[in-house]
C-alpha cells in the first residue's frame, strides 16, 4: 500500500492528496460553513506531481482521502536518453528509468554521473532536483 487514510478537513495548502487517481498537491482550500442540514464543505484544487495539470474536489470535511506517501531517495544517472533517463539507487543499487523532467532547470543539469533525488510515489518515480 502506497497510501494512506486522511481526513479532508485536515488537509492545508502544501500537502498531497490522491485526486482522480492521481497524486496531486493541494494548492488552495476554501471552507464553507456547515449548513442546517449538513457538515462544513472543503473545495480544494491541487496540481498532479507528474503531470502538471489542476484538479480540484468539493467534499464534506469529515470524509477520509487518500494521502499518497511520498519517499524521497538519492540516485546517480547512469545515462540520458531523448525521452528516459536511467538513474540507479544509491542505497539498494537498484537501476530503474524515469521519465525525462519536463522542467528545463532540472533537465538542463542532467548529466551522467550526477546525484539527483528522486520522489518515489504509488509505484511511480519523478526526478526533483539535481544536486551539487
Amino acid at each position: 500500500m502506497s497510501y494512506k487514510m486522511g481526513k479532508v478537513g485536515e488537509l492545508k495548502v502544501g500537502s498531497y492528496a490522491i485526486v482522480d487517481d492521481e497524486p496531486s498537491q493541494i494548492v488552495s482550500i476554501q471552507k464553507s460553513k456547515s449548513g442546517k442540514h449538513g457538515s462544513a464543505k472543503f473545495r480544494c484544487s491541487a496540481i498532479s506531481l507528474f503531470d502538471g495539470s489542476k484538479r480540484s474536489f468539493v467534499s464534506p470535511s469529515d470524509t477520509t482521502i487518500h494521502i499518497p506517501i511520498v519517499q524521497k531517495n538519492s540516485a546517480q544517472v547512469v545515462s540520458i536518453s531523448p525521452s528516459s533517463v536511467q538513474l540507479m539507487d544509491l542505497e539498494s543499487y537498484d537501476v530503474f528509468d524515469v521519465t525525462k523532467p519536463q522542467d528545463e532547470k532540472i533537465a538542463s543539469k542532467l548529466e551522467a554521473g550526477r546525484e539527483v533525488e528522486y520522489w518515489s510515489i504509488m509505484g511511480r518515480y519523478k526526478i526533483q532536483r539535481v544536486k551539487g
